[in-house]
């Protein structure tokens, strides 16, 4: 039995849309509370909301929580789904590694749905945006300092 057949199967079906907007998720290896430390947390965040590393392509909500990350993303015309978050993904390992963290960062795999013309996108922001509550990190979203979205 292959030990990566849920990791590929994420793959299966994967497209990416010009202009089209996805919601990601992507966890640490093993699920490790890593981004629980501020000096993590704020250098993977560096990484990750680099306007180079996006170019055109635009991160629209994001919240990094202590073993995982959700994005909100609009590609770029010239821009593949798996690139652009394998770029996020190696952009915050480098720079969490830099800042002390000797674990490996990201598992191998991500999650993405993409959003359909219906969607209120607004809504999944705040969805995105309300993680830190659900997971009981925070009483109010104020509270919680990882998080970012464009409607602000």
């Amino acid at each position: 039995m292959e030990t990566n057949y849920g990791h590929r199967s994420l793959r299966k079906g994967r497209f990416s849309a010009a202009n089209n907007i996805y919601f990601i998720t992507a966890a640490t290896v093993d699920r490790s509370p890593l981004f629980s430390e501020w000096l993590y947390a704020r250098a993977a965040i560096n990484g990750f909301t680099q306007t180079k590393l996006l170019g055109h392509s635009r991160l629209l909500c994001w919240v990094l929580m202590p073993d995982h990350v959700h994005w909100l993303i609009q590609l770029a015309d010239d821009t593949k789904l798996s690139t652009l978050v394998g770029s996020m993904k190696s952009a915050s390992a480098r720079l969490t590694r830099r800042a002390g963290c000797s674990q490996n960062i990201w598992a191998p795999a991500f999650y993405d749905h993409a959003l359909r013309e219906e969607d209120d996108i607004r809504s999944v922001a705040r969805y995105i945006a309300a993680n830190p509550l659900r997971a009981g990190l925070v009483d109010r979203l104020g509270d919680y300092p990882y998080w970012d979205a464009v409607w602000l």
